[in-house]
């Protein structure tokens, strides 16, 4: 794929997402909604909305880390193409040092061989200006015949030595001037590939300049959309809190339907006590809060009833921790349904500082106190709810509630 091909596509990623950014921006966030049914739905469209902003900003990243090996291939590129072009500058100096030589070589070489044309010329003007006086000279001076001809076989051969030289500083200057024009063709080839880098680095610059805009469009999205995923978290937050607010509500609501139902159920089915004045008359001179009294005498109303395991029902059967557990609930206090876990509830207090309404904890049992030594207790399933007196067993626990 070549680097255009591979800017374009980038581009067209770029619009995409920004769409994607657009179409998730424009959607709403209502955490207005007033029942559980409508805070359930509207969580799962949060989640979901927050899903797909993780997914976008996912796929975003994604083509960020696509984009920034780009870049590092494509800055690796023009760090190449500089070194070429720095090599090239080098080579085309080293050309025009050697060109200057070679110039000097050249009209050294010229004037060389202008220097033996000219002698030459000389020699050949002076010879004709000269003329058959010379050789008359010769026929009829007093010098031997050999020595006229060693005079004139002496002028040929330097007439030759004369032209050979010229023929030498000719071909020199033909060689230098060879090279010459070789190094000045050298110089423009490397001059036009110094061109071409230079054109390949502008066009590389272009397409950095324009990834480096993706990269900053990319960069705004992601911070745009991890904006918008954080403020989705916070929504989700305020929701679930909504949530709960409701269904908290809606569980005290019905704790208050079953405490109105269990006390109305009592009033028309009073429960069987026995000498239930005498526990009552038990609980009003014992020291303690009104509450405490209040719980303890409604406790009262459910002796003789029956003993069930498992059971939280205050007329038709408990366990000690659901009798406990049912006779709070009635009265708004949510504590927890096992023996084990009311020895934590509420607030230790000494035994001798034992109030109306105070659990008793026992080894795997528990009871409520009503004053004067005394317990009411879901006991066995023999005795079903009954009153006992408080140290009829060891005593690991008092437990204030209110």
């Amino acid at each position: 794929m070549t680097i255009r091909s591979r800017v374009k596509k980038r581009i067209i990623s770029v619009a995409v997402a920004a769409l994607m950014i657009s179409t998730l921006s424009g959607v709403t966030m209502d955490i207005w909604a007033t029942t559980i049914k409508d805070v359930e739905q509207a969580i799962e469209d949060t989640e979901n909305q927050l899903e797909e902003i993780n997914d976008n900003i996912s796929d975003l990243e994604d083509e960020q880390d696509l984009l920034d090996e780009q870049m590092e291939d494509l800055n690796a590129e023009i760090i190449n193409i500089l070194t070429s072009i720095d090599l090239l500058e080098d080579d085309i100096v080293q050309k025009k040092a050697d060109i200057e030589l070679t110039s000097q070589a050249y009209e050294a070489a010229l004037q060389k061989e202008q220097d033996q044309a000219e002698a030459m010329a000389l020699q050949i003007r002076f010879m004709y200006e000269t003329g058959d006086d010379t050789l008359m000279t010769m026929l009829f001076s007093n010098i031997s015949f050999s020595d006229m001809l060693n005079r004139v076989t002496y002028a040929e051969s330097v007439n030759a030595y004369n032209q050979e030289m010229l023929n030498q500083y000719e071909a020199t200057r033909k060689e230098v001037r060879d090279l010459w024009d070789q190094l000045e063709a050298d110089k423009a080839s490397l001059e036009a590939d110094k061109a071409e880098m230079e054109e390949q680095k502008d066009y590389c610059d272009q397409l950095m300049a324009q990834l480096q805009k993706q990269s900053e469009n990319f960069a705004a999205q992601i911070a745009r959309a991890r904006q918008e995923a954080a403020a989705a978290k916070a929504l989700l937050q305020q929701e679930k809190k909504q949530l709960k607010k409701l269904q908290e509500e809606e569980r005290r609501k019905e704790e208050e339907r079953r405490r109105q139902a269990a006390l109305a159920a009592a009033a028309q089915n009073p429960p069987k006590v026995t000498n239930n004045t005498n526990y009552s008359s038990i609980v009003d001179n014992a020291t303690g809060s009104d509450k405490g009294k209040q719980i303890a005498k409604y406790a009262l109303q459910f002796v003789g009833n029956p003993y069930v395991a498992g059971g939280t029902s205050l007329t038709n059967g408990a366990d000690c921790s659901g009798f406990t557990y049912r006779v709070y609930q009635d009265y708004g206090y949510d504590i927890s349904r096992t023996s084990y876990s009311q020895r934590s509830a509420g607030r230790g207090v000494e035994y001798s500082e034992a109030q109306p309404g105070d659990i008793i904890c026992y080894e795997g049992h528990v009871a409520l106190y009503i004053g004067g030594g005394k317990i009411v207790h879901a006991s066995t399933q023999r005795t079903g709810i009954k009153v006992s007196n408080a140290n009829y067993r060891p005593i690991l626990a008092v437990r204030r509630i209110i």
